[in-house]
């Protein structure tokens, strides 16, 4: 090293370095924060986005006639002869039952 250097300048350029490289270090604890905070939102909306594609998998399950693939079990099981309603489920039914019927035919919600 040259004689002409400066002991003093040194010292503070070593200084200014180290403060520097805190800075830093704090700067890069932050961004990880964020980083970890944007994974973890990532992850809670594509399991959102899991639930709804599956929402509109099921919806879209339906036949030309509007049903589900758990309705037409319904009705099937009304067009052998017994209850679907809450209230007979399972007996036998002699007539046409309306509980039944509106079990089979929900209104739609909004209209």
């Amino acid at each position: 090293m040259s004689e002409h250097l400066d002991k003093g300048n040194l010292y503070d350029r070593l200084n200014q370095a180290i403060q520097q490289t805190r800075e830093l270090v704090v700067s890069m604890e932050g961004l990880q924060k964020m980083m970890t905070q944007v994974l973890e939102e990532n992850a809670a909306l594509s399991i959102e986005n899991d639930h709804l594609r599956r929402l509109l998998e099921s919806q879209s399950q339906k036949d030309a006639g509007g049903l589900t693939a758990s309705q037409k079990k319904l009705q099937k099981i009304y067009e052998e002869g017994f209850h679907i309603c809450h209230e007979y489920y399972g007996k036998r039914r002699d007539d046409e039952c309306l509980f039944c019927q509106s079990a089979l035919n929900p209104r739609k919600k909004g209209k």
